[in-house]
């Protein structure tokens, strides 16, 4: 009898993203079915797929707040700024000090955007910086 090596001992940890085990789903789909569940959650979670077949993230969930998320999206337009929605609520909000720049909010929402900020500024940030690709418009922003 032999020692069993545990799967995820096999693995490349360092590639365990959940780009790479979304799309090892797909690859390893049995049928048509099970295919279009592991594409259905690859493309509602903020991932697209390039004409080459492989995936890029386009929007980063940052955090949430009483129903509200807050997203980063990966190739963005001047002045930095993160996305709210949720609730019937979709606007932006900038990077550098949490103004409101579009859409539509209640002053309640509002608030708890501001109130999350304050308390999440750095994680944003973070969220930002880690998610613009090289051809991005917008760089980097400093904390």
């Amino acid at each position: 009898m032999t020692d069993k090596i545990p799967l995820i001992a096999l693995m490349d940890v360092s590639k365990m993203t959940p780009q790479n085990l979304i799309e090892g789903k797909v690859v390893s789909a049995k049928d048509l079915p099970a295919a279009t569940e592991a594409l259905a959650a690859l493309l509602s979670g903020g991932y697209s797929v390039w004409t080459d077949g492989s995936l890029y993230n386009i929007k980063q969930l940052v955090g949430r707040v009483h129903g509200l998320k807050i997203e980063v999206f990966a190739k963005e337009h001047h002045p930095p700024h993160f996305h709210i929605s949720g609730g019937g609520i979709d606007a932006t909000f900038s990077l550098a000090d949490c103004a409101h720049l579009e859409g539509h909010i209640g002053g309640r929402e509002r608030a708890l955007v501001e109130w999350w900020y304050q308390r999440s500024r750095s994680t944003l940030m973070r969220a930002w910086n880690e998610s613009r690709p090289t051809n991005c418009p917008v760089g980097p922003v400093l904390e």
